[in-house]
């Protein structure tokens, strides 16, 4: 049964209870029970839910790639975008205080080539981290990998085309006290290491914890 059709169980359920509980109650301690009743059927929907292996976090998202120009640190002027966090989809200057530890990727030119370089490589200590699929499409990346040794997070990674990118995310707070790391996969629309800038477009899941990198539906 589907998420809705528990809901819709329980708030039939919810409303019968309701009613001889409250035809019983009178006075001020009307809105009390009341509340205390929806607390039950808000619980009841997600324990059903849960129950049946449905996902209670989960929901759909779409898969149309956002596309991201940043600038290589490597560029004299200053207030240039180098760095960029997945969650929120923003870009960020590496150096304006207040950035350190937001982003997850960092772009610079190292040895005539654009990199990407995880927050370690800066002295960031956050938990962010890259894999690399070599020789693939973007689409055909549906799931980060679960190995911990896939993925790169003290060394800069060169971007190529024709390879995509996991990103898993720093770690941030997520709802119910959980501590959430997202995914995003990227490929190089760009690369342009005489000019220090790098475009890429990408797919991020918003799903705390959820190493899909497609839509569910």
């Amino acid at each position: 049964m589907t998420l809705i059709g528990h809901a819709v169980t329980c708030r039939t359920y919810f409303d019968f209870c309701s009613r001889v509980i409250l035809n019983q109650t009178s006075g001020q301690r009307y809105q009390y029970v009341r509340a205390v009743l929806a607390l039950v059927g808000v619980s009841a929907v997600f324990l059903t839910a849960t129950a049946c292996d449905d996902n209670p976090f989960a929901f759909n998202w779409d898969d149309v790639p956002d596309t991201v120009l940043l600038y290589s640190m490597a560029r004299p002027e200053l207030g240039l975008v180098s760095a960029y966090a997945f969650f929120d989809g923003v870009e960020l200057e590496v150096e304006v205080p207040g950035a350190t530890g937001q982003w997850d990727i960092a772009i610079d030119t190292r040895g005539g080539e654009i990199v990407m370089l995880p927050p370690p490589v800066l002295g960031i200590y956050t938990d962010a981290e890259i894999a690399t699929f070599e020789n693939t499409l973007l689409a055909d990346v549906t799931e980060a990998p679960s190995d911990s040794l896939e993925y790169v997070s003290d060394q800069p990674v060169p971007v190529e085309f024709g390879n995509v990118y996991v990103i898993k995310t720093n770690r941030s707070p997520g709802s119910f006290g959980r501590s959430c790391r997202y995914h995003a996969k990227l490929e190089a629309v760009d690369i342009d290491p005489v000019g220090g800038t790098f475009i890429f477009r990408h797919v991020t899941n918003p799903v705390c914890n959820d190493r899909d990198l497609v839509p569910p539906n």
